[in-house]
C-alpha cells in the first residue's frame, strides 16, 4: 500500500488502536500513515460493542473501556458517512453476496470512495472469495 491512500477501516481494526492485540502493530500503521479513513456510522456502536466483548471475556476492566470509548469518540481519525445513505446499496450486496447487511455496509461506502476495506478477521474476505468484491477487501494481517 502506498501512503495516504484512502480506506475504510473496521470497528475490529479501529479496536486494535486502542487495545494491544494480535495486528495491533499492522492497525497502528495504517493510523501512524496518515491515510485517510472512512467508515459508515454504524462503527460506533461496533465499536462499542467490540470493547463490551472485552469487558464481558475480563480482558479489560470497565474503566478502562469508558476510557478507551471516550478516545475513540473525541479523537477518531475516521470520517463517518451516514448508513441512511447507502443501507440500499449494502442490502443489494448482502443479498448478492450472502453476508451481513453490517459488512455490507462497510463494503457500501468502500465501493463509493472506490478504495479497499480494510478488515480484522478473515471472515468476510473468504465469503467473497472467487467474486468481483473480493479485490475490494484487505486482511489486516497481510498488510
Amino acid at each position: 500500500m502506498s501512503a495516504l491512500e484512502k480506506l475504510v477501516v473496521d470497528a475490529n481494526v479501529a479496536a486494535k488502536w486502542y487495545v494491544p492485540e494480535l495486528d495491533s502493530e499492522a492497525a497502528s500503521a495504517i493510523l501512524d500513515r496518515g491515510d485517510p479513513l472512512f467508515a459508515p456510522d454504524l462503527i460506533i456502536a461496533e465499536f462499542g460493542n467490540v470493547v463490551w466483548k472485552k469487558v464481558s471475556k475480563g480482558e479489560l476492566g470497565q474503566s478502562e473501556a469508558v476510557e478507551i470509548i471516550r478516545a475513540f469518540i473525541s479523537s477518531s481519525p475516521v470520517v463517518l458517512r451516514p448508513a441512511t445513505v447507502f443501507l440500499s446499496a449494502a442490502f443489494d450486496i448482502a443479498i448478492r453476496y450472502n453476508v451481513t447487511v453490517y459488512d455490507a455496509l462497510y463494503l457500501a461506502v468502500a465501493l463509493d470512495e472506490s478504495c479497499p476495506l480494510v478488515i480484522a478477521d478473515k471472515r468476510l474476505g473468504q465469503a467473497l472469495r472467487g467474486t468481483e468484491l473480493e479485490k475490494a477487501i484487505l486482511v489486516l494481517r497481510n498488510l
